[in-house]
């Protein structure tokens, strides 16, 4: 398969022969002169590399040990203060108003950037030239989290001072310079240039602040020259940036905490008047909402104490995603309702319904465009299964190799090679997975039907798909809001150079911060997208995960070249069988043309009335969609058997070959008309969905497996009519059956807002009436009341952890977007899914007394 683009610096790329040798004559460089160098490479033009200045040794070291002792004297100072009158701050931010705080904060730091993510702003503002001779908002670049709009809100300025008061300077050097980097790579800021010297901000013992931006050089030990090539330690120009931001930003919080304890004398802070106090007590977010917030987590995390790598939450996140990817395939194979909105739901996505700027509609045969909806359709679900189940597989992988190597791991020595080559290949994968999903970006976001008035079709052809070209509407002038999210989506799926220059995770954080600020732009997101995005900010967290693995991952992108091309390899091995489910699913050849009379929703083709009470109609109606289904499915698996190697080594075909099994609804029967004698009789009849196949059984019966053992059938009263199981249709190896034997389960005594919930989820028209809609917060309310904590994700995911329940796996659903409603047909497939991860039923949720 084709890897997603690589836009660092190769040397040995064609590309690099711009900046190679050709016309240079070495012997006139002074290589002791960082300007001789850089001239000779092209440097100070337009498009080349910055000029430094240059330092020499002394020079540097002056001014490290000024910085230094600055650094250290206002951390003092403000670690006592705090320990002293930290709760008194805290509550005095609390109850001051938003123009109150900005008197302060602006008094303590004047021109202080108004806006969020400043840095993004002046990079908008300037041209690359511009930067070059000099910006004229330094200081936005070299502190974009200072800025009046994010502290002048509660509780990030009180978050700041505690981390930073109560932490040693050294613990943050790593994620300073991280900090700095979008000021480096777009050339706002050219740290000073000094050769053949390594400073030391990481790791240094309190005992010994001396060592705090310590310049060694080269010739003094060979390691000094390791530690630098690693960026386990820093070069001289980044470590004095380094120390610049802390020196400015300690200074900076003194004088807040000063001005915060105003009617306090300076010289009066810190006497015995006011004697230390416990460190207080600063509510966490799921403490006040009781859920968790990934953008509230991503918005505050520069004002905290650096996150530490956290393998169980990259594992429960991919291993969560992995399973609603086996769910989605799940219900699309077993729900026709499911089946029929996600195709028409592609549908509505095509670039190829995008009328010209003429108003014409795109000249395409129906039956293609069809062909290439159920493709898509079948290709980005098997897909995701691959994935995400490979994904989560090395996430486990790596825990165990954590704990394994636990005792090794020093922040002074390199990491164990095992380990190393482990997480440097998950670092890769986390990369490529990225391409599908902005790919999906690409094709789908300005054609869905929120923001098709942004755009037209320019082109298009009825074999190629890729020749369908979409252009922006010339007669629509952009408000502020849509020019901020298309150019944020368009980064993402251009997946040029200025997504690389801003990071992924940063250019993520802020559309998700876009759409949780501006009802404009949340507006102008399907919820189909919203999924896409909510799916991209997963693969993000892990990667940002592996970011915080400090000081190592500083060093990731110089360790990867010595194992880069055996990671490819091994990506090369991994991908066959992918790339065959891709050609086998490729719109350009056309493969699904004959299954359009099948899955193509039609005709009543798929009329599922799951909602409503059974009758024989219903029943009928019931069966068929459910056996159109199948024969569509049967197809496909044909096609994957035929031209994707029998799904040969692929996560898909275990999971197809497994006894799982697709309910279906058995055939009505007439009830016998009670007589006298039957008075108060009962009649029992087999649950509505009691009849079972096999999850695939093409696939099922290719590989016999031995049957799992599935809940017993609940049997139920039924008055009008009965429906029978009938003998199911002979597969070519056995069907999966259900276990008699008694399963304990447990009882949820839960609220009577929360039973209303569940009684939807686990609907039984034979039962319940038709119930309406549930609320998104109702939801999530019984969701926490049986013991899970929820965690609002990216785009539309939510994730459900488990913290008093006896199971351990993480489950996610997605929030309607944009009403913010269950309808009966989402509720109860968020029933079934239940039901296959815990096994839940609805008799299992009563009314606590």
């Amino acid at each position: 398969m084709d890897l997603r683009p690589n836009h660092r610096f190769d040397p040995w790329s064609s590309d690099a022969e711009r900046f190679g040798g050709s016309g240079i004559n070495f012997d006139d460089i002074d290589f002791n002169d960082p300007a001789s160098i850089f001239k000779a490479l092209g440097g100070g033009g337009p498009g080349g590399l910055p000029i430094p200045e240059s330092q020499s040794p002394d020079s540097v070291r002056h001014t490290a040990k000024e910085r230094r002792d600055s650094i250290f004297a206002s951390y003092a100072k403000l670690h006592d203060i705090l320990e002293r009158h930290e709760d008194t701050i805290q509550k005095r931010w609390a109850k001051k108003k938003k123009a109150q705080r900005l008197q302060i904060l602006l008094k303590a730091w004047p021109n202080m950037a108004p806006n969020h993510r400043p840095d993004f702003e002046a990079f908008l503002k300037e041209s690359e030239q511009q930067r070059m001779l000099g910006t004229k908002y330094r200081d936005w670049f070299m502190w974009p989290y200072i800025n009046q709009e994010d502290l002048s809100r509660p509780r990030l300025l009180p978050l700041l001072l505690n981390s930073r008061g109560r932490h040693h300077p050294c613990t943050f050097a790593g994620i300073d310079a991280t900090n700095t980097k979008f000021a480096f790579v777009t050339k706002a800021v050219v740290p000073i240039f000094l050769n053949e010297h390594t400073m030391i901000l990481n790791g240094v013992d309190e005992k010994h602040p001396d060592d705090y931006g310590k310049l060694l050089s080269w010739d003094e030990h060979p390691s000094n020259f390791e530690l630098a090539m690693s960026q386990r330690q820093f070069l001289p120009g980044e470590g004095l940036l380094v120390l610049e931001v802390q020196d400015r930003l300690l200074s900076f919080l003194v004088k807040c905490c000063t001005e915060i304890l105003h009617e306090i004398p300076q010289d009066k802070l810190l006497s015995s008047s006011y004697p230390v106090q416990p460190e207080p007590h600063m509510k966490e977010e799921s403490e006040t909402t009781g859920f968790d917030s990934l953008a509230v987590l991503a918005a505050e995390a520069p004002y905290r104490v650096p996150a530490k790598l956290d393998f169980g939450r990259i594992e429960s996140l991919l291993g969560a995603q992995a399973a609603a990817s086996e769910d989605h395939l799940w219900s699309l194979r077993e729900d026709p309702n499911y089946f029929v909105d996600k195709a028409l739901e592609l549908q509505e996505h095509r670039p190829e319904t995008l009328k010209d700027r003429w108003g014409k509609s795109y000249p395409v045969n129906e039956e293609v465009f069809w062909s290439r909806i159920l493709s898509s359709l079948a290709n980005t679900a098997y897909m995701e299964v691959e994935v995400y189940n490979e994904l989560h597989r090395q996430a486990k992988e790596l825990q165990g190799l954590q704990e394994k190597y636990a005792k090794a791991i020093s922040v002074k020595d390199d990491l164990p090679k095992e380990y190393l080559k482990a997480l440097l290949k998950f670092r890769f994968y986390l990369y490529q997975a990225t391409k599908g999903v902005l790919g999906e970006l690409k094709q789908t976001v300005m054609s869905s039907p929120p923001m098709r008035y942004l755009s037209f079709r320019a082109q298009g052809s009825l074999r190629d798909l890729n020749e369908v070209a979409v252009a922006f509407n010339p007669n629509h002038k952009m408000t502020p809001v849509e020019k901020r999210l298309v150019w944020l989506l368009r980064t993402l799926w251009e997946d040029g150079m200025d997504l690389f220059l801003a990071s992924q995770p940063i250019i993520v954080d802020e559309l998700e911060r876009l759409l949780q600020t501006e009802k404009e732009a949340s507006r102008m997101i399907s919820s189909y997208v919203a999924g896409l995005i909510g799916q991209l900010s997963i693969i993000t967290q892990c990667m940002r995960q592996l970011d915080c693995y400090q000081p190592w991952a500083r060093s990731f992108e110089t360790l990867n070249i010595d194992h880069e091309d055996s990671i490819k390899a091994a990506f090369a091995e991994t991908s066959k069988p992918w790339a065959a489910i891709v050609r086998a699913t490729s719109e350009k050849q056309g493969r699904f043309y004959s299954l359009v009379r099948l899955g193509k929703p039609a005709s009543k083709r798929f009329f599922y009335p799951v909602d409503k009470r059974r009758t024989k109609e219903n029943v009928e109606a019931l069966r068929s969609a459910e056996g159109n289904l199948d024969e569509f499915w049967k197809g496909v698996d044909r096609i994957m058997y035929k031209d994707a190697n029998n799904l040969e080594n692929t996560f898909v075909r275990r999971l197809l070959t497994q006894s799982r099994s697709l309910q279906r609804t058995p055939e009505w029967v007439e009830s016998p008309a009670p007589t006298a004698d039957d008075q108060g009789a009962k009649t029992t009849v087999a649950n509505v969905d009691d009849l079972i196949i096999p999850f695939s059984s093409f696939f099922f019966g290719l590989t016999a497996p031995k049957p799992e053992p599935t809940p017993s059938p609940k049997i139920k009263v039924k008055t009008r009519g009965t429906t029978n199981a009938p003998t199911v249709p002979t597969a070519t190896a056995q069907t999966p059956t259900p276990d008699l034997t008694d399963d304990q389960q447990p009882t949820f005594a839960v609220d009577a807002r929360s039973i209303k919930v569940f009684r939807t989820l686990f609907y039984n028209p034979n039962i319940t009436s038709s119930p309406g809609e549930i609320p998104w917060n109702d939801f999530l309310h019984a969701m926490t009341s049986t013991g899970f904590m929820a965690e609002k994700l990216y785009g539309s995911v939510w994730q459900f952890r488990p913290t008093s329940l006896d199971v351990e796996r993480a489950i996610q659903f997605h929030e309607p977007h944009p009403k913010g409603k269950l309808t009966f047909t989402m509720a109860r497939r968020i029933g079934r899914r239940l039901n296959r991860a815990y096994g839940w039923m609805g008799s299992m949720f009563v009314s606590e007394k």
